[in-house]
């Protein structure tokens, strides 16, 4: 079975995409692109979309709920194509400020609209189009084949089902019956996602029949973890180095990238890029251990590199 790397706001940068890979991912996604940021040129926008050697296949994921918007990022995407295998389009993101922008899950509740977008998408590139989304708003309304049918309808060439209803965000059970039903009532690969986080996780979402299943935030502390899923015996693909050590220089090795690309742009010192990224990473690598609680205190008010290394250097010696 196929395991992909979920796109996930703030986390699947370049540099943690790479680590996924050298872990064992088959696939990976940007993190959530602004399309509106996007067509209108953001600078910091433009800088999602960069990669690092070694990445698996990547998948550019978009969010908006504007067509124009759409298709004028949509081709901006196309300029770059070369590097992605995938274009998708976001209609499953359940977190307020997006939903109230007009965007992510939001769409599940208007397939005409999804419709729209993932048309604005096909008309401008020559990328697959993809669609990721969720069950419907709530249980008791089910919008998933209407949306399958929509995605269909507009040329898509697969679907990805978070099998959960956008009122449950990211908790509570899975309806693995449905993705099943979807499965079965589409044409095109259906990859399925929603909290996959050991082998009998893995197992239960491929009796479906899924061509793929999505691993999201069990990939947070465990880069590895798709290796281990698969079953495969090796050892940790960083040697006897720490995973955050690696991380934290593949971090900084993709700052000195960006500030060499783009000398025109703001590209935050080391001190502060680490600040940025790292304190939603670091600690994860350490979730469970004595400690832990206590350092992720501390890693919430880093604001130097020396202040980073300084805190986690009693853990990974």
């Amino acid at each position: 079975m196929r395991l992909i790397l979920a796109p996930l706001a703030e986390f699947t940068d370049a540099p943690f995409r790479l680590m996924c890979a050298e872990g064992g991912a088959d696939m990976a996604y940007t993190e959530m692109v602004s399309a509106a940021a996007l067509a209108h040129g953001s600078s910091p926008t433009r800088h999602l979309l960069e990669t690092l050697p070694g990445e698996a296949p990547l998948g550019c994921q978009l969010f908006g709920g504007d067509a124009a918007d759409m298709a004028r990022a949509t081709a901006e995407i196309e300029k770059i194509k070369d590097r992605f295998v995938e274009l998708n389009l976001n209609a499953g993101c359940p977190m307020p400020r997006i939903i109230k922008s007009g965007a992510g899950a939001r769409l599940v509740e208007d397939p005409k609209l999804t419709y729209e977008l993932l048309v604005a998408m096909k008309e401008n590139t020559s990328l697959p189009v993809t669609l990721k989304t969720r069950l419907g708003p709530h249980r008791g309304d089910n919008r998933i084949f209407e949306l399958a049918d929509a995605a269909k309808s507009a040329g898509a060439a697969g679907l990805i089902v978070h099998a959960r209803y956008t009122s449950q965000m990211h908790g509570g059970p899975l309806n693995l019956e449905t993705l099943a039903e979807v499965v079965e009532r589409m044409d095109i690969p259906v990859v399925g996602n929603g909290s996959v986080k050991t082998k009998a996780d893995v197992d239960a979402m491929a009796k479906t029949g899924v061509a793929a299943v999505m691993i999201g935030r069990a990939a947070l502390p465990d880069p590895a973890i798709f290796m281990k899923l698969k079953g495969v015996d090796a050892p940790p693909p960083w040697g006897e180095r720490h995973p955050c050590l690696v991380h934290l220089d593949r971090i900084l090795a993709f700052r000195r990238m960006l500030e060499e690309k783009f000398p025109d742009d703001h590209v935050p010192g080391e001190d502060a890029f680490v600040g940025i990224k790292m304190h939603t990473h670091l600690f994860r690598y350490f979730n469970g251990i004595p400690g832990a609680a206590k350092l992720r205190k501390q890693l919430n008010s880093i604001r130097t590199l020396a202040e980073a290394r300084a805190a986690i250097a009693p853990f990974v010696r």
